[in-house]
């Protein structure tokens, strides 16, 4: 059975005409064996040359041909599930604004080295959230935590609506289809359909490619904005240096299991506070916004 469903489904992929000639072929065996003058006016000579090759049809002492396992090949028609889904066929290529995007991103990431890069940006961006401490007073943990809900607001945005949710679990599916396949012949011991199955696996990961496009497409758009953003409070708590406005009070936070600590201290390791605190927050409010918006970011 086995064997004859991979020949099916090597045939039907080459040809999907060639479902219903099989079709065809199995109805007027049913009566007897076959010859080519039996089904010419519905199969072409490629399609018999086909079977014959394959080994579907099989020679019965010169009195005609028969279906090897019509049996099988009826099983394989009928289950839809056998026949392992082409890659998606859709355009996930990048626009010049993501390309630009993907650049302005890299370029920005110098800020975490280079001061000459970060100062301008945090002072462009204290324009915006320095009036947040300076003119509303909010203390710097509340600053944090309204950056880390904007943050996550338009990271969700953006991954609802740059990414294509239906060619995502397309791709997943079919690994998922092509697994089970493996799984399957494996477990028959069909080395042939095993062979094929794995041929199918190394094209597939090769068309995965579009699938990790899809997913780093909204991410270099959240680093445009998340950068920038980071960098602001990289420069205020003065990490690896002192803080570019030092007449904002950074007042200690308490931390559970830690207790009253400064902004730098290091946490986990080296990790500080001021990281530990915005992507906790972050994280909370990504998912409350998230559940809020009935917004999806996973393939289903």
């Amino acid at each position: 059975m086995a064997r004859t469903a991979a020949k099916v489904q090597e045939l039907v992929k080459e040809d999907p005409e060639m479902e219903g000639a099989l079709q065809y072929v199995l109805e007027r065996t049913d009566e007897g064996t076959v010859s080519w003058g039996d089904v010419s006016d519905e199969l072409t000579s490629g399609q018999w040359g086909r079977l014959i090759e394959k080994g579907v049809l099989v020679d019965s002492d010169g009195e005609g041909f028969h279906v090897e396992d019509p049996d099988g090949v009826r099983e394989t028609l009928e289950d839809d599930d056998l026949e392992i889904p082409p890659a998606p066929d859709t355009d996930s290529s990048w626009s010049k604004w993501d390309k630009l995007a993907a650049v302005a991103s890299v370029a920005m990431f110098a800020g975490y080295t280079f001061q000459s890069v970060r100062d301008p940006l945090a002072e462009t961006f204290h324009l915006v959230l320095g009036p947040l401490i300076e003119v509303f007073g909010l203390p710097f943990f509340a600053v944090v935590m309204v950056l880390a809900m904007f943050t996550g607001l338009y990271s969700t945005l953006l991954q609802s609506n740059l990414m294509d949710m239906e060619v995502m679990g397309a791709y997943q599916q079919r690994m998922k289809d092509i697994q089970k396949k493996q799984k399957e012949a494996k477990e028959q011991g069909d080395d042939e359909a095993l062979e094929k199955i794995q041929q199918e696996q190394m094209e597939a990961m090769a068309d995965n490619l579009g699938m990790f496009k899809e997913q780093f497409r909204p991410m270099v758009w959240i680093m445009v904005l998340t950068i920038p953003v980071f960098l602001w409070m990289y420069a205020i708590v003065g990490f690896r240096g002192e803080p570019l406005y030092g007449d904002i009070d950074l007042a200690p936070i308490v931390m559970p299991g830690v207790g009253e600590v400064g902004w730098t201290f290091g946490i986990l390791g080296p990790i500080q506070v001021w990281i530990v605190w915005y992507f906790v927050c972050s994280m909370c409010f990504t998912q409350i916004l998230r559940k809020a918006l009935n917004i999806q970011t996973t393939p289903t």
